[in-house]
């Protein structure tokens, strides 16, 4: 099937409101659109630049965590948070409540993210993965009372009030977890012939249009990117997230995946995905370049000047890139010493500047590593 012949689905009327039911899609897909082969080979080319990138990196899991965080900040933000990176690194009790309910979906998501990439070792992309990963993704949020962990068993729908003025209504819940089998075995099947990088775009785009979950479907979409990506051994390690180039192009992510299912045009949505992914692919070999020049700069030219601190002030700016935020208890947690000593550190580390109060109050201060925090942003 070549995907200029690619057919949608189909509208089924429902009791008073049409859902539409979507074309399953395992089988060999080609095109002849050779602006897509240009495309293809750009993403790939970067893509492999950027895993090349970060296996040379030292300790590269302990910047990958804020990779994870910036990711879980722009896909959840994409779903209507407004959470910010500042915010979702700080412990709980020093965000506002007025954030805190946008602070927990992030930290879901983080968790989710987590457990579903230490789960690939054991199990591969599943249903099973994603009713798990789901549940860690709904736990004590806004969508704790829609089925965690559970495919859809009731119509959902994208916009409008209700379902009689819905920008999408998606298939029916029965057609749920046939459609999701189909999906499941168009990811693994090894007897067509289809790039990696084509399979996961339209399988993001089938994802979307079957909304599995009465809630989550977006975040849970978009992290199933990464999980394919790294399932395949086409990234070593979890380094691409496409979500802060969907935010910023939010219109067309959601418009393209839109103009497949009205239309038929999924070459529209695959361009925009491949783009996707070399631009943040390059993007994020910019901001591993700029961690290691950072680095370099606060432990070659800053540090050395604390003297017999130094050993201590190196434990302390390693805590620091996994958790940029932190208090004089978190320091004298981290480092096994006096809150008095703590706050020497702290003092040092603000000389040298590497750490900026964040609340501008006198007591419960929180220290940001701001530098580090604004290569994410």
């Amino acid at each position: 099937m070549t995907i200029e012949k690619f057919t949608a689905g189909t509208y089924t009327q429902q009791h008073r409101y049409k859902a539409f039911t979507p074309n399953q899609i395992n089988m060999e897909w080609t095109w002849s659109d050779p602006t897509v082969n240009t495309l293809l080979a750009d993403a790939n080319l970067k893509l492999g630049e950027l895993n090349a990138f970060s296996l040379h990196i030292p300790d590269i899991n302990i910047f990958i965590r804020m990779h994870v965080v910036k990711e879980a900040t722009t896909s959840s933000r994409i779903e209507g948070t407004k959470t910010e990176m500042e915010d979702v690194v700080m412990k709980k009790e020093n965000v506002g409540t007025e954030k805190r309910d946008d602070w927990q979906e992030v930290q879901n998501y983080i968790k989710a993210m987590n457990h579903a990439i230490k789960r690939l070792n054991d199990v591969p992309i599943s249903t099973r993965l994603l009713k798990e990963t789901h549940k860690i993704l709904m736990a004590g949020v806004r969508g704790r009372t829609k089925m965690p962990g559970e495919y859809r068993k009731s119509q959902n729908w994208i916009g409008g009030a209700s379902l009689h003025d819905a920008v999408y209504v998606p298939p029916h819940h029965t057609d749920v977890p046939t459609l999701m089998g189909d999906l499941e075995k168009f990811l693994h099947n090894d007897k067509i012939r289809v790039p990696a990088l084509m399979r996961i775009a339209m399988a993001h785009y089938q994802f979307e249009t079957i909304h599995p979950f009465l809630d989550g479907n977006g975040r849970l979409g978009r992290l199933l990117i990464t999980l394919y990506l790294v399932s395949n051994n086409i990234l070593s390690k979890p380094t691409l997230y496409l979500s802060a180039y969907m935010e910023k192009h939010k219109s067309l992510y959601f418009d393209n995946l839109m103009r497949a299912r009205t239309v038929n045009d999924l070459m529209q949505w695959i361009r925009f995905f491949l783009v996707a992914v070399a631009e943040t692919s390059k993007q994020g070999i910019s901001t591993f370049r700029n961690i290691l020049a950072l680095r370099e700069d606060i432990e070659s030219r800053r540090l050395p000047g604390l003297g017999k601190k130094l050993p201590r002030a190196m434990r302390l700016l390693t805590h620091l890139y996994k958790s940029p935020s932190l208090t004089a208890a978190d320091v004298g947690t981290v480092l096994g010493v006096t809150q008095a000593t703590a706050n020497v550190f702290i003092q040092d580390f603000v000389k040298l500047g590497i750490l900026r109060e964040s609340t501008g109050g006198r007591r419960n201060r929180v220290f940001t590593f701001h530098e580090y925090l604004r290569l994410f942003s």
